[in-house]
């Protein structure tokens, strides 16, 4: 126990250094490995073998041997991850919030994140009783409609790959590579995705494609609650209002596609028949 106590003190450190050396980067623009090792108050081999670590992840930039050096390209990468989803989020919540109130079930809002599906909103409908919070789970792609529409519109081969392991989580689950292209297949087509019971007993989803400026599907929108209350009827019923809740969502991030039009800014694009 203390040597694994030791080990997690260590790590812990190195991370804390780490994120020093990118602050003081931050601040200064271009700093020698000496000036590092003065803040970090350690070694000069010690700021060095830091650095190494940084620079082999693109965190930061050491042009010349022994250098002076700046922040790299990663930073630029984790930045504009970050303000993309903080965008989205911004620019979708007042129409999740506007579907959620009209349907009376939650909406959720997912993202890509590697082989998995990640979840950056969720509005519960004013009835709705559920106390799980899925914002910030990964959630696999293959038994939900939000990581259908997700993969949807991927190559197939590079598809198979993203799916990874096609677990079983309940007897529903579809674990067949060939079915499933067939049921990706069908959500490209129409639009939009529906599961039931695959990922949980009793839990239905159907989910939109939201697209960025360039068309590219870049999240998905979903509206879920329990089977006995979304039979087939009334997903007929909200997959028309998700479709254009997703549109105008998309609007709102600058495309201007066929699925969007009329989707002006705000929440009216809910408020039709």
């Amino acid at each position: 126990m203390g040597e694994e106590r030791t080990e997690a003190s260590g790590v812990v450190q190195s991370v804390h250094r780490a994120l020093t050396i990118l602050e003081l980067l931050a601040r200064s623009g271009e700093v020698s490995v000496s000036e590092v090792a003065a803040e970090l108050g350690v070694h000069r081999s010690t700021a060095s073998r830091l650095v190494a670590a940084l620079v082999e992840h693109e965190m930061v930039q050491q042009p010349e041997v022994r250098g002076r050096v700046r922040l790299g390209p990663g930073i630029l990468r984790l930045a504009g991850a970050a303000n993309a989803r903080l965008d989205l989020v911004q620019e979708a919540r007042p129409v999740c919030r506007a579907l959620a109130a009209r349907t009376n079930e939650t909406v959720n809002l997912a993202v890509l994140a590697d082989r998995s599906a990640l979840y950056v909103d969720q509005v519960i409908g004013p009835s709705t009783i559920t106390s799980y919070n899925w914002v910030g789970q990964h959630i696999p792609l293959h038994a939900t409609s939000n990581g259908r529409i997700l993969v949807s519109e991927m190559p197939s081969s590079v598809r198979l790959d993203t799916w990874g392991e096609l677990s079983a989580y309940t007897d529903q689950t579809v674990t067949d590579a060939g079915v499933l292209e067939q049921l990706v297949a069908q959500a490209r087509t129409q639009g939009y995705a529906v599961v039931r019971d695959e990922l949980d007993v009793g839990l239905t989803a159907v989910a939109a494609p939201v697209r960025n400026a360039h068309g590219e599907i870049s999240a998905s929108m979903s509206i879920s609650g329990p089977t006995f209350r979304i039979g087939p009827a009334r997903v007929d019923e909200l997959v028309p209002l998700l479709v254009r809740a997703a549109g105008a969502v998309s609007a709102r991030l600058g495309w201007l596609g066929e699925a969007a039009p009329g989707a002006g800014p705000g929440t009216a694009v809910l408020r039709g028949p």
